[in-house]
């Protein structure tokens, strides 16, 4: 752990996994946003990252009102407790089995027996050697190994459990050590979600989610892509309909986490209606659940306005990491038919590139391959209020996303939008109501890796002024008119209201520090 800013307490301890101070744009940008629209409180912030080496420097000014800022890192290489051989506690165990099985075949209604597995851990019953050395530990491994593992392999999976299970004792061990708080605020499930469950369950206090994406969706992807899962059966072993085990292990993993963080919730946010169906699917409790959409700082957007150039400039941009779920290879392969039809046209690529530097490279070397050097521009990370009034055009090429602030900050700047048909997309481009869908579209939406279709609305937009013109004016209408900061600062300061009072409604006595 290392200690940022020392705090003694605060109002909203901010669980924050793999994103802000450390990583610039997206959900970093809208933890930026809401802490500063809060002078009135102060944040506890604690950040979960998989290992020092993937991240820099912080790439965010704490505000004043940051009183603390812890990080830890789950993959660090750290010592294990020394090899101690005893028996284990049967009880313990037989409720880690209760446990297991419950994670295997939810029951809607189901109390969560976390509370019990830290009750025994704060007893010293289940201590991490416990589940490193045991012979229960050994007996319960072996046997879910003979009743549900159809992967030939008992090393691999052993050492699979072992390191699937690894990060849940640090997390167990900021539990014990984070600093006094009246409410906790996590920004997705996941391990930051799995650490506010044990939180609230700890102390009592309310846990609020605001989940962004769907962690478990967009894990799923990872997983599904990843190289590193083995796969030991032989060629006549494998159905090519089914998920690898071990992919599946570490799915049920993952949704096992966010099962426990929506089962521990005060309030379930997310950003569009899609969301918050998907989140009850995956567990939450449906009246926990609402939506609040992102706003943007309309004020200081609008002015960028002016500084545009008359006309459309000739000049189609993508606004993000540089990273497989963004498939920025379908935007460069679009540009191919784009440049063929409009020779003048630039393509600007502003985000970082150091979160997979292979697959930037990658996309270095198909632009270079497609004879477009001259024409895509990769500009690592940009300041939008620089960048926006000389684009013509945004295009967003993901493969996921969730409600996308940069659509929303390029219709306050009047720049429309071309994007796929993922997360709230749509909406965002052709409205959501009727009263909304009538401002027009600010844009085109299209499918996934479709490269042909992506360069053909980039075409009919940049091509036809008129319809740029008008696409340009359905977007700053319906930013004006549904998604500004102080829409969403007002239900996030009644969700904040709500959450501390009821924190503070907890007797002192039944906090369980």
């Amino acid at each position: 752990m290392t200690i940022i800013r020392q705090g003694q307490n605060a109002d909203i301890g901010l669980l924050l996994e793999g994103t802000f101070p450390y990583v610039s744009g997206g959900v970093s940008s809208w933890v930026n946003q809401i802490i500063r629209g809060f002078p009135e409180y102060t944040f506890a912030l604690c950040f979960i990252g998989s290992r020092p080496e993937d991240y820099g420097d912080m790439r965010y000014a704490l505000p004043d009102n940051v009183v603390h800022l812890e990080t830890h890192y789950l993959h660090d290489g750290r010592a294990k407790p020394p090899v101690v051989r005893h028996n284990g506690n049967p009880k313990v165990f037989r409720e880690v089995r209760a446990l297991h099985e419950q994670y295997r075949s939810p029951a809607a209604g189901c109390p969560s027996m976390i509370g019990r597995i830290l009750e025994h851990r704060a007893l010293g019953a289940y201590r991490e050697e416990d589940f490193l050395y045991s012979r229960e530990a050994w007996n319960f491994i072996t046997e879910q190994y003979r009743a549900h593992c159809t992967d030939p392999s008992f090393v691999d999976y052993f050492w699979t459990v072992r390191i699937m299970h690894a990060p849940l004792w640090r997390l167990m061990e900021i539990a014990d050590n984070f600093i006094p708080v009246r409410a906790y605020h996590t920004i997705s499930t996941g391990y930051a979600g799995f650490l506010g469950a044990m939180l609230k369950v700890r102390s009592g206090r309310p846990l609020l989610l605001s989940e962004h994406g769907i962690y478990t969706k967009e894990r799923k992807i990872d997983l599904f892509q990843a190289e590193w899962i083995r796969d030991n059966r032989g060629l006549l072993e494998k159905d090519t309909s089914e998920v690898a085990y071990f992919r599946h292990l570490w799915v049920r993993f993952f949704e096992a986490l966010g099962r426990e963080c929506y089962g521990n919730a005060h309030r379930i946010i997310s950003l569009y209606e899609t969301n918050r169906l998907r989140q009850i699917q995956d567990g939450a409790p449906p009246e926990r659940t609402e939506n609040i959409p992102h706003g943007i700082n309309l004020p200081a957007l609008q002015p960028l306005r002016a500084r545009r150039a008359p006309g459309v400039p000739l000049t189609v941009c993508l606004i993000g990491r540089v990273v497989p779920i963004k498939d920025i290879k379908t935007f460069i392969r679009a540009m191919r038919t784009v440049v063929n039809r409009l020779p003048g046209v630039e393509a600007w690529i502003a985000g970082p590139e150091d979160e997979d530097p292979a697959y930037a490279r990658d996309c270095r070397t198909l632009a270079a391959g497609l004879g477009l050097a001259e024409h895509v521009k990769f500009l690592g990370f940009q300041k939008i209020d620089e960048l926006l009034p000389q684009v013509g055009l945004l295009v967003l090429s993901s493969i996921s996303e969730a409600l996308p602030l940069v659509i929303l900050e390029g219709y306050a700047a009047g720049v429309p939008c071309v994007a796929t048909d993922v997360g709230s997309c749509r909406q965002l481009v052709e409205g959501l109501e009727p009263e909304d869908r009538a401002l027009g579209a600010a844009g085109a939406v299209v499918g996934i890796a479709d490269p042909q279709a992506l360069a053909q609305a980039i075409l009919d937009l940049l091509g036809n002024e008129d319809a740029w013109r008008t696409a340009q004016a359905a977007g700053m209408a319906r930013v004006e008119r549904y998604y500004t900061q102080d829409q969403m600062f007002g239900r996030y300061r009644e969700v904040y209201r709500d959450a501390l009072q009821t924190a503070d409604a907890v007797p002192p006595a039944t906090e369980k520090r």
